[in-house]
């Protein structure tokens, strides 16, 4: 589907340390500037990726034969999800918030057959931008089953002068475990590489990434922060999601961070969602809440 929502019609919110803009198709931040309008975020390149940071849901990741299960029967399912190519409404637009929603209605039923409101709800509070997501049932009687991930792309290199090849990202925790890797259709391979981290550090550059993302599941860290050793970082936090994925198309001037609640379908996956890694349950009446921090740092 093609994007719609230009500029004009982006949501700008700041406090003169942060500013956002966030554009309601797809509630997707679009561009994060610091005090002196430097952007933080990818220029969007038409060549490498267009997008900036999209909302996944309900799917993380690429189903198997892009085709989810749901009490036996088959639905339709792209990569990562409807909900990026979607119009949400405006509920909230303030100097340094705005919530935008998106509910359920024939076009999602007729591939996700559940009711359900998304709410995405951006505040900047200093030197941060919090990120809030609600997850919420309606149904009476019927179990929620999703997954959700964010997928912001920062600037790679930051916008102070340091070279590409100085960044890295450090993780808060050690990270021994193996690293998933991506099969040739997208799904995750059965196979599993050892970890490029040195300690806790990823020194990135564009060989990292020849055969796609770098997935971490589980992932141990809870923030992880990027940017070169002796500037201005970004301190990014994730308390809710259990798996992380790094991504970047080698070249591309940006660098994706990516908490995830979901990861794409094993290799040959053909079971039940709702019994996928990461996808997780809401209750009739319930909801469950995801959050994201990006914090600038003078490092």
């Amino acid at each position: 589907m093609a994007e719609r929502g230009t500029e004009g019609d982006w949501i700008r919110i700041g406090n003169g340390t942060l500013s956002a803009a966030i554009n309601p198709h797809g509630a997707e931040l679009s561009s994060l500037t610091d005090a002196d309008g430097r952007e933080l975020m990818t220029d969007a390149d038409p060549r490498f990726w267009t997008g900036r940071a999209p909302i996944l849901f309900p799917v993380v990741g690429r189903p198997s034969g892009e085709t989810i299960r749901i009490d036996g029967r088959a639905y339709p399912m792209k990569q990562h999800g409807f909900a990026r190519h979607r119009d949400f409404a405006v509920v909230e637009a303030g100097a340094t918030r705005a919530v935008f929603a998106l509910e359920d209605d024939a076009a999602t039923r007729a591939i996700y057959p559940f009711a359900f409101r998304l709410e995405v709800a951006f505040e900047v509070r200093g030197a941060t931008l919090a990120v809030e997501v609600t997850i919420a049932n309606p149904a009476a009687d019927a179990t929620l089953y999703a997954s959700f991930g964010f997928h912001p792309a920062f600037a790679w290199p930051l916008p102070y002068g340091r070279a590409r090849g100085d960044h890295r990202i450090t993780f808060a925790a050690d990270e021994p475990g193996r690293l998933k890797t991506i099969a040739a259709d997208g799904t995750i391979a059965a196979h599993a590489v050892e970890s490029p981290l040195d300690g806790r550090v990823l020194h990135l550059k564009d060989a990292l990434f020849a055969h796609d993302a770098l997935v971490w599941a589980p992932v141990a860290s809870r923030a992880v922060r990027y940017g070169a050793a002796d500037g201005p970082q970004l301190d990014i936090a994730f308390p809710d999601t259990p798996m992380l994925g790094i991504w970047t198309k080698p070249g591309a001037a940006y660098v994706c961070v990516e908490p995830w609640h979901g990861i794409a379908d094993p290799e040959g996956y053909e079971g039940e969602f709702r019994d996928k890694p990461g996808v997780f349950a809401v209750a009739p009446g319930a909801d469950k809440r995801i959050g994201m921090t990006v914090t600038l740092s003078e490092g």
